[in-house]
């Protein structure tokens, strides 16, 4: 993993290479290209989804999106990456460290997506591991959390695959597809072994 760039004032996001994929920051110039794969997609990801806002694939609200993305990224408080393909620099989904927290916790939230031609590739556990290095390295926090219901199979299988282990059971943890619902919550610790 090679990070090309590192965080500093906001305007320079990094752009994390992995094996076969790399991440970068969303622009205002990606919007054609994530609209069409998150239309295709919609169904696929619906279920595992907080519910899409009515204009969520319009330009306005692309644009709406990037300038916070800049400005959590900016405050530090969040990274919303892009996940490409190195081949021939598509776009296969994205990746979001958010919720990041110092001081006690030194911790950060991955969320991620998948455009449902890419699935089952493992291009995104590719890039989670990727982020990894960046996560400790670069953004110096400690630990990893991510939760996924536990009906979804394939987050399981990728979560554990990397290398994060399963900490319990948080009841109506998170609102998707309109309903709040458990999830299982998983960790990755600095010095844990990447899978």
């Amino acid at each position: 993993m090679t990070f090309l760039r590192t965080i500093g004032n906001g305007d320079a996001p990094p752009v994390i290479t992995g094996r076969k994929v790399y991440l970068r920051a969303p622009r205002f110039g990606d919007f054609d290209e994530w609209a069409r794969l998150r239309a295709e997609s919609r169904e696929f990801l619906q279920p595992w989804e907080p519910i899409w806002p009515t204009d969520d694939l319009t330009r306005p609200a692309f644009r709406r999106r990037i300038r916070r993305y800049m400005e959590e990224r900016r405050t530090e408080q969040s990274f919303a990456f892009f996940l490409y393909r190195q081949s021939d620099d598509v776009l296969l989904g994205g990746l979001t460290l958010s919720n990041i927290r110092r001081g006690v916790a030194q911790t950060c939230t991955l969320g991620y997506w998948m455009g449902r031609p890419y699935a089952g590739q493992g291009n995104m556990s590719a890039g989670v591991r990727a982020v990894v290095p960046f996560v400790f390295d670069v953004l110096r926090l400690r630990r990893i959390e991510a939760a996924c219901l536990p009906g979804n199979d394939s987050s399981i299988h990728l979560l554990e695959r990397v290398g994060f282990i399963r900490e319990g059971l948080a009841r109506q943890y998170l609102c998707i597809d309109g309903r709040w619902q458990d999830h299982l919550l998983y960790a990755f610790l600095k010095g844990d072994r990447l899978g």
